[in-house]
């Protein structure tokens, strides 16, 4: 049985999300699946190096999945491309060690999160960031996020209700930087939980406009309680850049 690695690009807007549900068809997951036992002819399941949301978008999420199809990595990769739909392309496929998940091995991830921030509409970027014409104070948004870096109990900044694992992750990054009309947010950090970049973003946003202090994130934290953070931002200004591995 062999064991193949996908690195994956996809626009997310008219997608459900990665994860493939009953009921709908219409999820990353689902379309690649249906590809696959296409291909191979054989029942195929694909796991991913996490769950991106509803209107997400990917420039290196790392899939897995296992097979007695003989073909080659570069028979694999053109079959894909050719029929997947053109939001969705494979990038990269190659052979994986038997025991390789592209989740359970995954060391750490990197997103971008993307602000239009200009009272002008931006035709081009619409698709791909989140529009917000008030003017934010940068300063004090780097301030709020260097509280962030490091070990936390991050339980605030999650849409989980309950969970049997540990809230507990690292930030090793929060790099803020306006290209032109854009302020730009890359996170990077050993994993990130279920929306927990969406309502980082929401807070920080909070503090670039003056409605609460940099150091409130503190109290945020120590409070692990998901109604003293910031609101939750839309998916579609949220993509991921890269997932790392020893």
């Amino acid at each position: 049985m062999r064991n193949i690695r996908l690195r994956l690009q996809y626009e997310g807007n008219r997608y459900q999300g990665w994860q493939k549900q009953t009921s709908t068809d219409n999820t990353i997951q689902g379309k690649m699946e249906t590809l696959l036992t296409k291909m191979c002819g054989e029942p195929i399941e694909i796991s991913a190096s996490g769950r991106t949301d509803a209107g997400g978008h990917a420039l290196g999420q790392v899939a897995n999945f296992h097979t007695e199809s003989a073909m080659s990595v570069e028979e694999i990769l053109e079959y894909c491309n050719r029929y997947l739909p053109e939001d969705i392309a494979v990038v990269e496929v190659s052979e994986a060690a038997p025991r390789f998940h592209s989740r359970l091995n995954a060391t750490g991830k990197r997103y971008r999160y993307r602000i239009i921030n200009s009272q002008i509409p931006d035709v081009f970027w619409r698709r791909y960031a989140t529009e917000e014409p008030e003017e934010l104070d940068l300063d004090a948004m780097r301030k709020a996020a260097e509280l962030l870096l490091g070990e936390h109990d991050f339980k605030a900044f999650t849409s989980a209700k309950k969970s049997k694992t540990s809230t507990v992750r690292r930030i090793d990054e929060i790099r803020i930087e306006r290209i032109e009309n854009r302020v730009e947010f890359v996170f990077t950090g050993n994993g990130f939980l279920h929306h927990m970049i969406r309502i980082l973003m929401g807070t920080l946003l909070e503090v670039g406009k003056g409605i609460r202090t940099p150091e409130s994130v503190t109290d945020i934290l120590k409070s692990g309680d998901r109604a003293k953070a910031g609101a939750l931002v839309p998916a579609k200004g949220l993509v991921l850049e890269e997932v790392f591995y020893t």
